[in-house]
């Protein structure tokens, strides 16, 4: 596989991350630079290091992980996403929105959206792949993804108000339907 190949996995691997990137930002509106780069990293080390362990195991688990992934990511995105939407319809008017960026929050986002890297480091190991540099390459992207996706839903809910965290749980709740969606009917 070429180096654009991996390239183009790496842009397809994130894009679930950068949906929940978006609602991130939506929600903390007024995340502090530091903060976004500490989810950007943890998003892509899970990305980048499920896709490794995904390559190390290769076909040992390959059948249980494919029947079971997106049950997991569909209920660990929608058990944050509607927490987030509760969140939202509870809180008073001049209430903070709760840091989604804490790490119980962020460790759930982080392993629902990168359940499909471990598959993809399983089809990796099938091909024989270089998984280090493929996990440094889609790591990078990820990374990026996260950092632009948080910039562009912090001025997304500057301008969205106070009802950000049901608009960003919705996202989260939709992104766990998708992945659901594309094994089940894929």
């Amino acid at each position: 596989m070429d180096f654009l190949t991996i390239i183009l996995v790496a842009l397809g691997l994130s894009f679930d991350t950068f949906a929940v990137s978006l609602s991130f930002g939506v929600v903390q509106n007024k995340i502090l630079f530091r903060q976004a780069v500490r989810v950007a990293v943890v998003l892509a080390i899970f990305q980048a290091g499920l896709l490794v362990i995904g390559y190390f195991l290769g076909s040992f688990v390959s059948d249980f992980i494919k029947a079971a992934d997106h049950w997991v990511a569909l209920g660990l995105l929608s058990f944050l996403g509607i927490r987030m939407m509760v969140e939202g319809i509870r809180r008073k008017e001049n209430e903070e929105a709760r840091d989604y960026t804490k790490p119980k929050e962020l460790l759930t986002a982080a392993i629902g959206t990168s359940l499909d890297a471990f598959a993809v480091g399983i089809s990796f190991a099938l091909l024989d792949l270089k998984i280090w540099l493929s996990g440094v390459i889609i790591g990078a992207v990820t990374f990026l993804a996260s950092m632009t996706a948080i910039r562009i839903g912090k001025s997304a809910g500057a301008k969205l108000g106070q009802r950000v965290e049901i608009v960003g749980g919705l996202i989260l709740v939709a992104i766990g339907i998708k992945i659901f969606l594309e094994h089940i009917l894929g």
